[in-house]
């Protein structure tokens, strides 16, 4: 299969686009990634340079005009890439960019649950994704746990270390991200080990800001007053 696959990618030019993919009838990705802005929470981070995605339910496959094996994982992260290709692509291809996403992250849902850490785990390492992660806020009644990550090792994937805090918190470390990812009490989160804190979300980031207006204006009103008794 690997090589059909890949004798397709070596055929296929950079001006094939992808086909229209209808809409997930599920709410994983609009209550876990969308609600709380990860993903502009990690352009953030990483920068908004055009040689980065990420991006969500990106089709990704060897090359565009590829049949069979296609996938659309939740998350998709890639670097040194080229952008605004994959947008003119309406996906990721492999073939294309030159390179696999280095970073995959699927979501339990009640349809694709199993799918997640059987089928696409095999095609995904196909494909040369160098690590593939699972996310399962229901605590494992949907994915074989509550959080996993493989790291491709020759081919094949390997499990990366989970490390359990009491009943509500379990993480694991992203090499290719060196950021680790967190089961929050069935949240996600991101924790970045260079600065000890949590990337924030989008209610932090929003929070942050009014505090940071609040703090302007009494500052201003503080030196309002004092240019008046003086």
């Amino acid at each position: 299969m690997t090589s059909k696959l890949t004798q397709q990618a070596t055929e296929a030019g950079t001006d094939e686009k992808f086909p229209d993919f209808p809409p997930r009838d599920d709410m994983q990705n609009s209550i876990h990634l969308d609600d709380q802005a990860h993903q502009g929470t990690l352009r953030r981070h990483f920068g908004t340079s055009n040689s980065i995605i990420v991006l969500s339910e990106v089709p990704l496959r060897l090359a565009p005009n590829q049949q069979q094996g296609h996938r659309i994982p939740d998350l998709l992260i890639a670097f040194n890439v080229d952008r605004s290709l994959a947008v003119t692509q309406n996906g990721y291809s492999i073939s294309a960019q030159g390179k696999p996403p280095e970073f995959v992250l699927e979501i339990a849902s009640r349809s694709t649950g199993r799918e997640d850490y059987i089928a696409k785990r095999t095609d995904y390492a196909s494909f040369g994704v160098m690590e593939y992660w699972r996310f399962d806020p229901t605590g494992g009644s949907r994915h074989d746990t509550h959080l996993a990550g493989d790291w491709l090792v020759d081919g094949e994937y390997q499990p990366i270390g989970i490390t359990q805090v009491g009943q509500t918190r379990f993480w694991g470390h992203s090499e290719v991200l060196n950021l680790d990812l967190c089961w929050e009490e069935g949240q996600l989160r991101w924790w970045d080990p260079a600065t000890g804190h949590y990337l924030l979300t989008f209610d932090e980031t929003d929070e942050a800001r009014v505090n940071a207006e609040a703090r302007v204006r009494e500052l201003e009103a503080e030196l309002a007053r004092r240019d008046t008794e003086g």
